[in-house]
C-alpha cells in the first residue's frame, strides 16, 4: 500500500501549538512572581543572602519561580523564532539564538544561587556571604554570553516587530526584557518589575491566542497528553526520593 501524498499529510512543527502556548503564558508569569517576591529585599549578593537566612521559604519560591520561568521560556521563543522566520528568517535566526543562549545562561546563575543558599543552610549567612563574595568574579564559561541575556531580547523583539507578529507597544515590552539583572544573587529593582512586566504584556496574549485559536484535541490525543504528563511527574517524583 502507498504511502500517502505529502501534501495530505498533517505538517509537524515543534515546538507545537499547546507546548508553545503553555510556555507563552506559564514562563512570564513564573518570572515576574519569582521577581515580585523578593521586591522587599535590598539587590545586592550580601542581602540576598541575609535574606534567605531570615525568610528561607519566601526567597527558596522567588528563585525558584524565576529559574523555572527561564526553563519554561524556550519553547516560547522557539514558537517566536519560528513565526517571525517565515518573513525575516536572518532576524528570526540572529534573536532567537541570541535570547536562547541567554537564558541557558540563566540557568546557570540559577544553579550558582542554589548553591549560595545551600551555604547558607550549612554554615549561617555571613560564611556564606564570605565564601561567595571570594569566588564571585571566579572564572566560568557562561560569563561569555551575558551580552546574550540582554541582547537577544531586544533583537527578537525587533524581529516581531517587522514580521508583524507583533504590534510596536508589545514589541517594545518584549524589547524591556533586556532590562531584568543577570548573574548570580540578584535582587529586584524597578527595571526588574518593568522587564517582567514587559515580558507579560508581550507574550501571554500571544499565549491565549495560540492555545484558543485553533482546534480542539480530540480525546484520544488528550489520553495520551495525560498519560505521558502522569508518566513526566512519576518520574520526577520517584528522582526526587532518591
Amino acid at each position: 500500500m502507498s504511502s500517502p501524498h505529502p501534501s495530505a499529510q498533517a505538517v509537524f512543527a515543534f515546538p507545537g501549538r499547546w507546548l508553545a502556548g503553555a510556555s507563552l503564558l506559564l514562563g512570564p508569569v513564573l518570572l515576574l512572581a519569582g521577581v515580585v517576591l523578593r521586591a522587599r529585599f535590598h539587590f545586592f549578593f550580601p542581602d540576598q543572602l541575609a535574606a534567605y537566612d531570615r525568610h528561607p521559604a519566601l526567597m527558596t519560591a522567588s528563585y525558584s519561580c524565576f529559574a523555572a520561568g527561564t526553563v519554561a521560556l524556550w519553547p516560547a521563543v522557539s514558537a517566536l523564532t519560528a513565526r517571525i522566520g517565515t518573513a525575516h528568517p536572518t532576524l528570526a535566526a540572529l534573536g532567537g539564538g541570541l535570547t536562547l543562549l541567554g537564558l541557558f545562561a540563566r540557568t546557570f546563575h540559577a544553579g550558582a544561587d542554589h548553591l549560595a543558599f545551600r551555604l547558607v543552610d550549612a554554615g549561617g549567612s555571613r560564611s556564606a556571604t564570605t565564601t561567595v563574595g571570594d569566588s564571585y568574579q571566579a572564572f566560568h564559561i557562561f560569563q561569555y554570553a551575558s551580552f546574550a541575556i540582554m541582547l537577544g531580547w531586544i533583537v527578537l523583539a525587533a524581529g516581531a516587530w517587522r514580521s508583524g507578529l507583533l504590534g510596536p507597544v508589545r514589541s517594545l515590552a518584549l524589547a524591556l526584557t533586556a532590562l531584568l539583572p543577570l548573574g548570580v544573587l540578584k535582587g529586584t529593582t524597578p527595571l526588574s518589575v518593568v522587564g517582567a512586566a514587559g515580558l507579560c504584556i508581550a507574550l501571554v496574549p500571544l499565549g491565549l491566542a495560540v492555545l484558543f485559536n485553533g482546534p480542539r484535541p480530540t480525546r484520544r490525543s488528550a489520553a495520551r497528553f495525560g498519560l505521558g504528563s502522569l508518566a513526566v511527574i512519576t518520574l520526577g517524583f520517584i528522582s526526587s526520593l532518591g
